[in-house]
């Protein structure tokens, strides 16, 4: 007789569970849809030529940041993060589009052989402008001319996904104050009262506070010219750092192993370390107006730099090749790695990283997980919850469990390129490659007189190799190639493939050029 209501006993229960899973089935899915739904802001703030060890968080014992000091205790430090280049063009294409630039065909600056940014790429503004975002550019672009001129039209950030965009083509090559080459949205601006940096975070503010539809979340990146060459910041700055303390300190600082000019630069130091602290106020000018529009809680914002910092040239060295008196001014250091801009070691592509987005993640944290800039649109995409076209061969992943402490995989390994030629000053090898601890440095074979750079790169492979453990020498001063032969048989190859994808994936456009005029 008790069998039955027994029976009736586990149906209720079993309907009990069922319908208490469903409803928390339902309850999480409810959540992660209004999780999606509260799609957060994103700001990148791009510096150009800012080093790895250039800031206090990263222990330079000199130059004075609050504000970036401040921002960092409230996010997660990154002490991993690369450029996606190590040079400006590079750089600037393989954020955009989330690709390796060298499959977009920057091979060297913008410019070279006609080389620009094509419209057929498609970009993080893009991406997330398709999932309802509103977005903005203000800066250095360098990736395509954007001045009204008679020959062939070049994309502009409207062409990539900007709805509103206030850029120059190149850096301010006149000195940052009193800018006369900004283009506001096609249309010339001309000279502009200020520095590049405060001008910047004005437009930045008033497009955030006046110009932009509220009712969307938005994407702005703020790319500035500070701390490029040349650089004349307010004296209240690099007043700052002109005294017996800072030529103290001086002694201290490191740059790569890279040698400086035999000739005395350092009355000019100053002017770079004031050119930092002017950044840092402007950048924390910028973080007050997200302040002030209660805008803080929900948006992620990513500080960093294009690549390492820029270093003077002993011209007698230099052959003249690199006659470039105000690059005298240049104090960026990249801290205990080896090489600056350029170089394919660690100083010339690992920047400062710092994120902060409150909401999500925790204040005051580290994260020595190895994130590119290339991985910035896949972690926007997914945190806009916008799917990536399945067609789309990019270089990156989604980071965003590096800025929660957490671990990432990479399908592949990241290469960095730049195609030193010449038996000059800046001879070096030309490729690096990231794998786990290792790094593989690659050089290609001499090029010879009657080639041109883009034939060069579009046909040579690394010929000769050096090996580093960066987990047992982050300096990069012992070169393992003899001991580890059974780990250059393992990454060669590696290193060989995944550049000959890349090689002919980007375009030749010294061809493409021919095509054309005929």
């Amino acid at each position: 007789m008790r069998k039955p209501f027994k029976l009736i006993q586990y149906a209720f229960l079993f309907l009990i569970v069922t319908l208490t899973f469903s409803c928390n089935t339902k309850k999480k899915e409810k959540e992660h849809k209004e999780e999606v739904a509260i799609k957060p802001n994103i700001i990148i703030y791009l510096t150009d030529d800012l080093g790895y060890g250039d800031l206090g968080v990263y222990g330079n014992p000199i130059v004075k940041t609050p504000g970036i000091d401040k921002f960092a205790s409230e996010g997660v430090l990154l002490t991993d993060l690369h450029s996606a280049g190590t040079v400006c063009s590079p750089s600037r294409a393989g954020l955009l589009t989330g690709k390796n630039p060298y499959r977009s065909g920057f091979y060297y600056l913008q410019g070279y052989a006609g080389t620009h940014l094509r419209d057929s790429e498609l970009t993080i503004a893009e991406l997330l402008k398709s999932g309802g975002y509103e977005t903005a550019f203000m800066g250095k672009w360098h990736l395509s001319r954007l001045e009204k001129t008679t020959r062939a039209k070049e994309p502009s950030p409207s062409d990539q996904g900007f709805d509103y965009w206030f850029a120059s083509t190149h850096n301010a090559f006149q000195g940052p104050k009193n800018f006369r080459k900004f283009i506001r949205n096609g249309e010339d601006v001309g000279e502009v009262d200020g520095w590049y940096c405060d001008v910047l975070t004005e437009e930045a503010s008033d497009w955030i506070t006046n110009k932009r539809d509220k009712s969307k979340p938005f994407f702005l990146i703020v790319s500035t010219h500070e701390p490029h060459t040349p650089l004349a910041p307010p004296e209240a700055y690099s007043e700052m750092y002109n005294n017996a303390t800072v030529d103290s300190l001086e002694q201290s600082i490191s740059y790569g192993g890279v040698a400086r000019p035999d000739y005395d630069i350092s009355a000019n130091k100053k002017e770079y370390y004031g050119t930092i602290s002017q950044l840092d106020k402007a950048f924390d000018n910028l973080l007050q107006t997200v302040e002030n529009q209660n805008l803080t809680e929900n948006t992620m914002v990513i500080f960093t730099s294009d690549n390492g910092p820029e270093t003077p040239v002993n011209l007698e060295e230099s052959k003249g090749e690199w006659e470039d008196p105000i690059r005298d001014f240049c104090f960026g250091t990249p801290g205990p790695l080896r090489g600056m801009k350029r170089y394919p070691y660690e100083g010339g592509h690992r920047v400062p990283g710092i994120v902060r987005y409150p909401a999500k993640i925790t204040a005051g944290t580290t994260s020595d997980e190895m994130v590119v800039a290339t991985d910035f649109i896949v972690t926007a995409a997914a945190l806009a919850g916008v799917p990536i076209p399945n067609d789309l061969k990019l270089d990156a992943v989604d980071a965003f469990p590096a800025f929660l402490g957490q671990k990432i995989e990479r399908e592949k390994p990241y290469l960095w390129l730049f195609p030193t030629h010449e038996d000059t000053y800046f001879r070096m090898p030309h490729m690096a490659m990231r794998y786990n601890d290792y790094t593989l440095i690659g050089q290609f074979p001499d090029k010879k007189d009657d080639v041109t750079i883009m034939e060069w790169m579009k046909t040579s492979i690394p010929v000769t190799f050096e090996l580093y453990n960066l987990a047992t020498d982050p300096e990069q001063k012992n070169d393992l190639i003899a001991s580890k032969q059974d780990v250059l048989a393992k990454l060669k190859p590696i290193m060989l493939s995944e550049w000959i994808s890349i090689r002919d994936e980007g375009p030749y456009w010294e061809k493409l050029n021919q095509t054309v005029k005929k």
